[in-house]
């Protein structure tokens, strides 16, 4: 008996020690030029796995079981994508892929407390409404704009908005059809909730604003001035700030939700890296790491900003407004998502 339990005592720690690395916080950084997404450990950036998926990755969401992630394969002109690749993140591989129609181009996601998934089909002018389980498009749900880019949901799944980077718009969409077109500002593109689904916060990268829409009235009820071609936006968990990226000017702006104020400005202090000019942003904001995809952990202070020309992801003190660290995947990061606290 003396023998065995030591035996059973090291059994059960490597049990232990396996199933906390399993809860470990992960990283998904989505590679466009590698046509890969890189799974990352959160404490310290190292990469645990890389694993393909479609054709020029763009968007990445973790489905409602913490474990599953799904990744847009949008695509380029000359081979549109029509499928979302599945992945494990604990395991850091495939699961398989979600057939979409010809010529979709998915790009935006939004998971569903229901386990379903939305899904921007750009190519096509349509949100998409997945079952990722039974691995098929459930709905498709025309927007009737140019250039479906981006999607969100409310907190309950009940309304989804999506933003339309051609018409300059947010489409509400409410019992899978859409119920009103919201007028924005031109190249509206990123887009966010607030964590009571009171706001609906988007990015006019053309017009170098941020308007904020009354979730429940469909209205926008206020601009915020966000220079230079504001792109994505991403709201801390307590709501109290609005994270914009700023592909032209290289850094993050800060913006008090309440107070309808930018209060400050993240400098990246990267540069594109050799090559650019051949991606898809080219050399248009010249040396402009390009900062995009966005990602906030839940305790708020920290965040992660992919810098697509530069081949890194940027981690944000969100305390000290500062970059506390760099990490790198592989080349034009984009689309960002994270597994935390399991």
């Amino acid at each position: 008996m003396n023998r065995v339990a030591p035996f059973c005592l090291a059994l059960l720690a490597g049990l232990a020690v396996a199933s906390v690395a399993q809860a470990a916080d992960r990283l998904v950084v989505l590679n466009k030029s590698d046509d890969t997404a890189s799974i990352l450990d959160a404490s310290n950036g190292r990469v645990l796995a890389t694993v393909p998926v479609g054709h020029a990755p763009h968007e990445a969401v973790v489905l409602g079981d913490g474990r599953s992630c799904a990744v847009s394969d949008y695509g380029d002109r000359a081979k549109p994508g029509h499928t979302i690749t599945l992945l494990d993140i604990d395991k850091g591989a495939s699961l398989g892929r979600i057939e979409l129609p010809e010529g979709a181009r998915p790009h935006g996601l939004a998971a569903l407390p229901d386990g379903r998934l939305l899904v921007t089909a750009e190519g096509l002018g349509e949100l998409l409404l997945l079952d990722p389980k039974a691995r098929r498009v459930e709905t498709r749900i025309p927007t009737f704009q140019e250039i479906s880019h981006m999607v969100v949901a409310t907190p309950d799944g009940r309304r989804a908005f999506v933003a339309n980077i051609g018409s300059g718009s947010v489409t509400a969409v409410e019992g899978r059809k859409a119920i009103r077109q919201i007028p924005t500002g031109k190249g509206a593109e990123g887009i966010a909730m607030t964590p009571d689904g009171r706001e609906v916060w988007v990015t006019n990268r053309e017009a170098d604003t941020v308007s904020v829409i009354d979730a429940n009235g469909l209205e926008v009820v206020a601009s915020v001035s966000a220079v230079a071609f504001p792109i994505r936006v991403k709201i801390t968990p307590d709501g109290r700030r609005a994270l914009v990226s700023c592909a032209k000017s290289g850094d993050v702006a800060v913006i008090d939700v309440a107070a309808r104020r930018e209060i400050g400005r993240i400098q990246i202090d990267q540069e594109s890296v050799p090559g650019a000019a051949q991606r898809l942003f080219s050399t248009q904001f010249g040396k402009s790491p390009v900062p995009v995809g966005l990602l906030v952990a839940p305790d708020g202070k920290r965040a992660w900003v992919a810098c697509t020309n530069a081949d890194v992801v940027s981690v944000l003190d969100l305390e000290t407004l500062t970059v506390v660290g760099r990490l790198t995947a592989g080349k034009e990061p984009d689309g960002l998502a994270g597994s935390f606290g399991r």
